[in-house]
């Protein structure tokens, strides 16, 4: 079972569940635009048995505070990361991010070999496809602000995903919402991350390229096959400019790995960790 703990970071509240040993050695994993930390209870799960594992509420998710300046950018949310493992005091960490989770693990590790031991990378890279961008930037535009009832946000986001699991969709929709004191639930999820979608606001400037080529680190880059965030040009280039990086094509899976083929992706995440 995991604990939830909280921690301030330069005044921020940031909450993360813990799994497994303290002694053990440290996984941390970061969600994607929208989730939050219990998304990864089933990996988490999978991995206590030999490894301590961190879930991290990434700033305006889950149950952290959100951005007080509504600063969203990767090199703002990498410095979070970097914050978090100095507090902890985490030694060589083996690391999963999803989506944007991805993109704020190359950001953050990047030039830091000794703080990373190894690390996968979940159907995203330093390009995301236009068709990807149009379709998550236009569910989070037209998602309701409030829903009637949990079944009423799972059904909201069921229907924008067939592949997921159905228990872990519901799961996940279970700790991705909070009451509201007159009825009903409303996102965890920072407001401001839609309204800034909603106007078109950009959230990532950085070039991500760059960092992506100065990881000096083992790399496990996993992509959906019917996902239409990656592209597979996108993912052949990551191969060619990393020499340090593998590529896994996960059937039946579309953008959310975890979530579309949790098994098979948990398997492949504590095989590549399990390596010598």
């Amino acid at each position: 079972m995991h604990q939830d703990r909280t921690l301030v970071l330069h005044g921020q509240r940031f909450h993360y569940t813990e799994w497994g040993a303290p002694g053990a050695p440290p996984v941390l994993l970061l969600h994607g635009i929208t989730d939050h930390a219990r998304s990864w209870d089933p990996l988490a799960a999978a991995l206590a048995d030999r490894y301590r594992v961190l879930a991290l509420d990434q700033r305006g998710h889950g149950d952290s505070d959100p951005a007080p300046d509504g600063d969203y950018t990767l090199a703002t949310m990498a410095e979070d990361v970097a914050a978090f493992v100095r507090a902890v005091a985490l030694p060589a960490l083996r690391v999963v991010g999803l989506s944007m989770g991805g993109r704020v693990a190359i950001a953050w590790a990047a030039g830091r070999p000794a703080d990373v031991a190894r690390l996968v990378v979940v159907d995203i890279g330093p390009d995301i496809a236009e068709a990807g961008l149009r379709r998550v930037a236009t569910a989070m535009a037209a998602t309701p602000e409030s829903f009637a009832s949990v079944d009423e946000a799972f059904a909201w986001v069921r229907g924008g995903n067939t592949r997921y699991d159905d228990a872990l969709l519901r799961h996940r929709i279970a700790h991705a919402v909070r009451p509201l004191p007159a009825g009903g639930f409303a996102w965890k999820y920072d407001r401001g991350l839609r309204d800034a979608v909603r106007a078109g606001r950009r959230l990532e400037t950085i070039d991500l390229w760059p960092l992506w080529q100065a990881l000096g680190v083992p790399v496990l880059l996993v992509r959906g096959a019917e996902s239409d965030v990656l592209a597979p040009e996108t993912a052949e280039r990551m191969l060619s400019l990393q020499p340090g990086a593998r590529l896994v094509e996960v059937p039946g899976a579309g953008h959310t790995v975890p979530g579309d083929r949790p098994d098979l992706f948990n398997a492949l995440v504590a095989r590549f960790f399990d390596e010598p």
